[in-house]
């Protein structure tokens, strides 16, 4: 293992990495894992389409200004930008 793994920044250590394996070596609660889902919650009743978009560095730090002053992400911007396409 390099010695500059992380997870969310915080180092990774052997002693970690030993845990992990005793904790599989004893076993996991399958139906417990099946229960807290995959993935992000939906949207709708169908599946949601991932769209990747490409932005100016200007463009991403505009958008970023304004998610900061509403308090909203950059994907509640975007999507609030299609919906008012149909308005």
């Amino acid at each position: 293992m390099a010695d500059n793994e992380t997870i969310d920044g915080v180092p990774v250590t052997e002693a970690q990495i030993e845990a992990w394996a005793a904790e599989a070596e004893r076993g996991y609660d399958v139906d417990a894992l099946k229960k807290r889902g995959r993935g992000r919650p939906g949207r709708g009743a169908a599946a949601s389409q991932v769209i990747a978009l490409r932005l100016t560095p200007e463009e991403v730090a505009a958008l970023d200004a304004r998610a900061a002053r509403e308090h909203k992400t950059r994907s509640e911007l975007i999507r609030e930008a299609v919906a008012a396409l149909d308005a």
